[in-house]
């Protein structure tokens, strides 16, 4: 990523910025109510704040999980020509929902150095100050915390599923679902699984060659030569998978 060149406006003109409104899912792009009304704060903001709005480039149906977007690209492009001086959005995650993302726009745009500001509508956030790029920090990192507790604990809840013998999304090799069991209240699937005595076995003879010293690719091909079918009946096994069914939990 280039370095952004820097303009000088006159001392009489408004800063020239970008909008960016974002909608994550394919229904709300269809819809389009709420990109219709990100815009509208968009507009009214620039507005209010004498900001003078070059144009709005949207991104719909897309995630924030990185910058591979069509919208955004054309976001930086404009940063990065200089044709606008800042970028006007609603909230933050409409730009990047990445900590690694925010670290390197900030650091190429929106800190003190290189001179473009962010505007963020909904968290009263200007980076042309510097309580507001002290703001957007915490926001970032507080996010960034919140994400990675909320992904601990789903990880514990998953693994104590599994400890349980409960269904955890697609049935693990070595298992089957026990049609006689409990069923979910709603659905009225089985949740609880069940030993799948033939993939036990193979299970049981990974096992026994891993402690003989055997590597996974070596044991991987082990199991084509004895014609032993993957989940999916086929014959080709991955190192990958063969570690992932010896080293989860064992209910």
């Amino acid at each position: 990523m280039r370095k952004p060149r820097v303009t000088k406006r006159t001392a009489g003109e408004h800063m020239a910025v970008i909008g960016y409104p974002r909608v994550s899912t394919e229904e709300q792009a269809r819809d389009g109510k709420s990109l219709e009304l990100q815009v509208e704060k968009i507009r009214a903001y620039c507005a209010l704040y004498n900001l003078r709005l070059v144009r709005i480039v949207p991104d719909a149906g897309v995630s924030a999980k990185s910058l591979d977007r069509p919208g955004i690209k054309q976001v930086i492009a404009a940063l990065e020509s200089g044709e606008v001086d800042g970028v006007v959005i609603t909230k933050l995650d409409r730009l990047t929902r990445s900590l690694a993302d925010w670290s390197v726009l900030i650091e190429r745009f929106f800190d003190q150095r290189a001179g473009r500001a962010l505007f963020s509508v909904n968290d009263s956030i200007d980076t042309r100050t510097a309580s507001g790029r002290m703001v957007l920090n915490i926001i970032m990192t507080i996010a960034q915390w919140e994400r990675e507790i909320i992904a601990e604990r789903t990880a514990e809840v998953l693994q104590g599923k599994i400890r349980r013998g409960e269904r955890c999304g697609r049935v693990r090799y070595g298992y089957a679902l026990d049609e006689s069991g409990p069923r979910h209240s709603e659905t009225g699937r089985p949740i609880k699984l069940r030993p799948n005595e033939r993939e036990q076995g193979v299970i049981a003879q990974m096992r026994a060659w891993r402690a003989q010293g055997l590597d996974y690719r070596a044991m991987c091909a082990l199991l084509a030569d004895l014609g032993i079918e993957t989940q999916s009946g086929g014959r080709v096994w991955l190192p990958a998978t063969v570690h992932r069914i010896l080293t989860r939990p064992i209910p």
